[in-house]
């Protein structure tokens, strides 16, 4: 078990926490929740130690191990992939090199073999002879093949460190684990082997994860951090989400009712105080009115953004007709003989292991990159709008404020106007003044959105639109594109948002191998082995 108590920190005048008190026990999965900025991260580093907190302290018997999932993707780049996995457990892996040293000394003495005897004893409780099997099969769950076990870390692709930094952290039973955001640049095969490994996980952990779908597969409980506060809650993330607002409702509708009484009251009280025959009546009144209950209605840090999209022209049936596009990065083919035609009302999720290859088929679909060979056609009744998973070059122009920044994109000019547009991306007041190249990356997403709302399009291409959002945001999002009336082509790693949007899947392994009209969860269904008779 790993709890806390009275945990404060304060980064200059703003408050994180105040005297939280959390216990999370072992056999449990903790979804931690809350606003960007709410301090997720900043509570995980706090129970790794890695951050000390202003009052308080983490408490956990030391006998006890906790692993975490590593952010830094530089840090192991002199070993290889095996070793960086066996490193989880870094007590096993001092015993092991302890143990290569000694019987590589030339001149092996007793007292070496008193200890060398030690060391196979421990390395023996610690499951030693197993671990490289361990590590392997992890590997191998997560996409990583044999071929790669022995190469070093810094020859390695960015997505396979990440899963080879996960697989770490999962290494060796440990008995707390702490994840923030493990399933981001995992496909989606990694992420349902991850999902099952944690499922059958016995000890404790605390995930952060902004995929609804996956905290409400893996999490028995969700702890919130809102109102400066940690609160735990029974269940996974739906039925938190369905406690708390009902929760709120039944606070504002009890305030309500005791308003309306107050009311009553006040009216009488105020109509007979000074009627002699009332007075009794009055002074009754007078103290039911002091004895009613209004519960405290705390503000909280969650903000959700309206997203819309209204389609300034009706779409025709003839969308998009792609005929033998390819294209090739470095030498290496990506995209060879893509061929598929986009009518009226289909939503297109783009699938495959290669995110590279989809967002160069976006591109070149959005006008941002030629194709090598091959044509596509847009509709005459077509108008496009683009989110790309790189926007850096639209946050380039150096304007002054977002509300100058959107103007460039619009054809009313009116500040009142624009301001209308990020203010449902929660850019109000003066955060509307802000310069765009100062903003975050989740700022700069919902910047991003202003302008696709803004455009009017009936064709919206996504490469990744939930990145950087917190589940707010997420949820808002996918709101706002399941009701959009156009037709739709993404990318996305979050399931929910692929299973409730799209109804029709393409998957890209340089070619299409797979183009149909069906569920994501349908096509993950029709991936599955065929059991065995």
């Amino acid at each position: 078990m790993i709890s806390t108590s009275n945990v404060s920190l304060r980064f200059g005048a703003k408050k994180l926490f105040e005297d939280v008190n959390v216990k999370f026990t072992p056999g449990n999965c903790y979804g931690l929740i809350g606003a960007n900025g709410a301090g997720k991260s900043t509570f995980l580093k706090i129970l790794a130690n890695e951050i000390e907190p202003n009052t308080g302290e983490v408490v956990m018997a030391s006998s006890l191990r906790l692993s975490v999932l590593r952010q830094d993707h530089y840090a192991f780049d002199e070993h290889t992939a095996l070793q960086t996995v066996l490193m989880g457990n870094d007590r096993l892996f001092q015993i092991m090199r302890e143990k290569d040293a000694l019987y590589a000394k030339p001149d092996f003495s007793e007292a070496d073999g008193v200890r060398a005897s030690e060391l196979e004893m421990l390395f023996g409780e610690l499951n030693g002879w197993e671990a490289e099997a361990e590590a392997g099969t992890m590997l191998a769950g997560l996409g990583i093949t044999d071929d790669l076990h022995g190469k070093l870390m810094k020859d390695l692709l960015p997505a396979e460190k990440v899963k080879i930094l996960l697989a770490q952290a999962l290494f060796g039973q440990p008995d707390v684990l702490l994840l923030d955001e493990p399933t981001n640049h995992l496909d989606i095969y990694a992420i349902r082997w991850l999902e099952e490994f944690l499922l059958n996980f016995e000890n404790t952990v605390i995930v952060i994860s902004h995929d609804r779908y996956f905290l409400n597969r893996v999490c028995s409980h969700i702890a919130d951090i809102d109102f400066g506060k940690v609160t735990t809650y029974t269940g996974n993330y739906d039925f938190w989400r369905q406690a708390s607002e009902l929760q709120q409702r039944l606070l504002s509708d009890q305030n309500k009712k005791s308003a309306t009484k107050a009311e009553e009251l006040k009216s009488f009280i105020q109509r007979f105080s000074a009627n002699a025959s009332k007075s009794r009546q009055a002074s009754s009144r007078q103290k039911q009115l002091e004895k009613l209950e209004f519960h405290d209605m705390p503000t909280s840090s969650r903000k959700q953004p309206y997203v819309g999209f209204e389609p300034k022209r009706e779409l025709g049936n003839d969308v998009l007709n792609v005929e033998g596009l390819g294209k090739s990065l470095n030498g290496e083919v990506l995209l060879k003989n893509i061929n598929f035609m986009m009518r009226k009302g289909d939503k297109i999720a783009l699938v495959g292991k290669n995110d590279l290859a989809k967002t160069l088929l976006l591109d070149i679909l959005a006008g941002e990159a030629p194709a090598d060979a091959g044509t596509f056609a847009w509709g005459i009744t077509t108008s496009v709008s683009y989110f790309p998973t790189d926007n850096s070059k639209h946050f380039a122009g150096g304007e002054s404020s977002l509300v100058d920044w959107l103007r460039q994109y619009s054809t009313e000019k009116d500040e009142s106007f624009l301001r209308g547009f990020l203010g449902k991306m929660l850019f109000s007041g003066n955060d509307a003044l802000k310069a765009p190249a100062v903003l975050s990356g989740g700022e700069k997403v919902r910047c991003m959105f202003s302008k696709m709302m803004l455009s009017g399009a009936n064709v919206l291409l996504f490469d990744g639109p939930t990145a950087h959002l917190d589940l707010e945001s997420i949820t808002a999002v996918n709101e706002g594109v399941k009701r959009f009336p156009g037709s739709v082509i993404f990318t996305s790693h979050d399931h929910e948002f692929v299973q409730t949007v799209a109804n029709r899947i393409i998957e890209i392994d340089t070619e299409i191998v797979y183009d149909n009209h069906i569920t994501y969860d349908e096509y993950l269904e029709s991936k599955q082995p065929a059991p065995l008779k």
